[in-house]
Formats: structure tokens, C-alpha cells, sequence
């Protein structure tokens, strides 16, 4: 029986700022001898998420006023649209905003954490939204709250 833990990692980004955090929790898995998956959202079939047994960690930026990035568009709209039954997937949100933007501050992940949600997904850990006005860099904030609040889920 193999007892290892893996982690699914879904990146929704326009900039490449949402991949850094998704790689440098890549870094940090293999130090831990965490197996990782990783794609980016619109280089995976949308009705196959229903069938990933891992967790998925759905790291995104917000673009727009408040909108998922372009390359995670599909996935978004395949899961508002056609309503696949999540209840067997357990996912985590880490999201990246800008609190200049209040109206719509980190609301890419806010929104993949809603529809997930709302097809039965379960939660594992806080979500985190980071703030881009912050000063702090996304990938040691996002480190640092992976290993405080995801990895012990796995």
C-alpha cells in the first residue's frame, strides 16, 4: 500500500506570478517527499477534473475587474455550466490579488473556491489571498501557508 502524499496543482495565471508560488510549492514537496502534479488549467481536459483522486491546490491570480485568468477560463465556465458532481475531490485555494482593488481583491480564487464549493468539493485548510500591496513576496507567503496549513491534510 503506498502511503504517499501527493497533491494536485492547478495554475490560473496571466503573469507567470501564480506559477512562481506553484513551483516553489513544488520545491518544497519534493523536500518533503510530497509527489506533485502540476498544469497549468488550460492544459487539462475540464471534465476530467471530476476523476482526480489527489488534492488539488488551485493557485490563481485575479485579472479584470475580478475575473479568473484567461488560461483558466475553460475549466471556470466547464464547472459553472455543466455542473460536475465534485463531492470525491478535496481542494485548497491560494489566491493572488491586489487589496487596492477591494471590490475584487483576489476574486480569481474566491470564485474557483465558490463554484467548487458548490459542487460538493471539501475544503482542506484556510484558504489564503494574497495581497500584492503587501510588500511580501506570493511564493514565501505561499510556501510558509502551505506548510502551515495544507500539508498535514495530505
Amino acid at each position: 500500500m503506498n502511503n504517499k502524499k501527493k497533491i494536485i496543482i492547478l495554475i490560473g495565471t496571466m503573469t507567470g506570478n501564480a506559477e512562481l508560488v506553484a513551483d516553489d510549492i513544488v520545491e518544497h514537496c519534493s523536500k518533503e517527499n510530497i509527489e506533485t502534479k502540476i498544469y497549468e488549467m488550460n492544459n487539462i481536459k475540464p471534465e476530467e477534473i471530476k476523476n482526480f483522486i489527489d488534492p488539488i491546490l488551485i493557485c490563481t491570480s485575479t485579472y479584470g475587474q475580478g475575473d479568473v485568468p484567461d488560461n483558466a477560463k475553460k475549466l471556470y465556465n466547464f464547472l459553472n455550466k455543466k455542473k460536475p458532481n465534485l463531492n470525491n475531490i478535496k481542494y485548497s485555494i491560494f489566491g493572488l490579488g491586489d487589496k487596492t482593488y477591494k471590490e475584487t481583491f483576489s476574486f480569481g480564487g474566491k470564485r474557483f473556491d465558490k463554484v467548487f464549493s458548490s459542487l460538493g468539493a471539501q475544503r482542506i485548510g484556510k484558504p489564503f489571498f494574497h495581497d500584492a500591496s503587501s510588500g511580501s513576496l506570493p511564493e514565501e507567503d505561499g510556501v510558509k501557508w502551505f506548510k502551515n496549513n495544507i500539508q498535514n491534510f495530505l
